[in-house]
């Protein structure tokens, strides 16, 4: 049986809203919106903090070993590849509503991640009711944005996760605070040549040959870019390559077997990944002009738009 993001919450965390927060969908998206704390009172956000200390002191117990969860951007990175299925399945089958270890354990580690935004990018609680539900203001090269760490944290562990809680801690905290504009252009040669050439047929070793082929100056993707058998799962039909920033980057995209996905490449390697939602027979588009990148995908049949700077999310 599939564990979707959308079960999961439905199963173990929407039995526990405030009945005046789900009496509809549009009651949710509201609350989803709405300032919980417009006074500023900071013993809510000591609130976050509590549950983010809370976190780390039952980190040992809830995955069997010490993952050093020191409030870094490292650490994020250490409890991504902590949180598997098998931990999943054990901490859903311990307890009940709100003793449950599952629902406890995402509802902490929410902190502990919006904790990490905010000690080391300068992020800020923007508090909502149920308090896990609260995001991280973060200001960036990309502008400013609202994190949502709990719905992170949940379609990590779901079934059919598109990518990691890692994917999404460097998609859009580490590179947006980092500044695209100092990487040097090793792709610039390649830009002035013209469009890179479409592979047609993608698997793991063929990407490989295609980038030792034309696309030199990278000398290893990295170890967290996809492995082997995650980029096999994506199922693309194709992907194309994009050189950006005067080519200080090229982005990768394609469809796959769930939607469209990019990724985004570097002299260093990977940088970070992004995943849009599609119709499965619909090809996307991808357009460069100027500093701006954009994607054109299906969904439900209706077309939708999504425009980013160069340097994606």
């Amino acid at each position: 049986m599939l564990w979707s993001a959308d079960r999961l919450f439905s199963t173990y965390f929407l039995p526990l809203y405030p009945a005046d927060t789900i009496a509809d969908a549009a009651s949710l998206e509201r609350t989803r919106r709405e300032d919980a704390n417009p006074a500023a009172n900071r013993n809510i956000i000591g609130h976050l903090h509590e549950a983010a200390e809370k976190f780390v002191a039952n980190a040992g117990a809830l995955f069997g070993s010490d993952l050093t969860l020191d409030f870094s951007d490292a650490s994020i990175h250490r409890l991504s590849a902590a949180l598997t299925p098998a931990v999943r399945v054990r901490w859903a089958s311990q307890g009940d509503g709100a003793a449950n270890l599952l629902f406890n354990a995402l509802v902490h580690g929410a902190a502990y991640v919006g904790e990490c935004v905010v000690r080391n990018h300068g992020g800020e609680w923007r508090v909502r009711r149920p308090l896990w539900e609260s995001l991280v203001e973060l200001r960036s090269a990309a502008g400013t944005g609202e994190l949502a760490v709990f719905h992170w944290l949940l379609k990590s562990i779901a079934d059919d996760a598109p990518s990691t809680l890692a994917d999404r801690y460097r998609a859009y905290v580490e590179v947006p605070r980092g500044e695209p504009v100092d990487l040097p252009c090793v792709f610039a040669e390649r830009a002035q040549r013209g469009a890179l050439p479409r592979i047609a047929k993608p698997r793991y070793d063929i990407l490989f040959r295609y980038v030792k082929a034309h696309l030199s100056a990278i000398r290893d993707l990295g170890d967290d870019f996809p492995s082997a058998a995650r980029f096999d799962e994506f199922g693309f039909r194709w992907l194309d390559a994009l050189v950006v920033g005067d080519g200080r980057m090229v982005v990768l995209g394609g469809p796959g077997r769930h939607g469209v996905h990019l990724f985004w490449l570097s002299g260093r390697g990977f940088h970070k990944s992004i995943f849009f939602s599609s119709d499965s027979a619909a090809d996307p588009r991808f357009s460069l002009s100027g500093d701006l990148l954009k994607v054109t995908i299906e969904r439900n049949g209706t077309s939708e738009i999504h425009e980013m700077l160069w340097w994606g999310p």
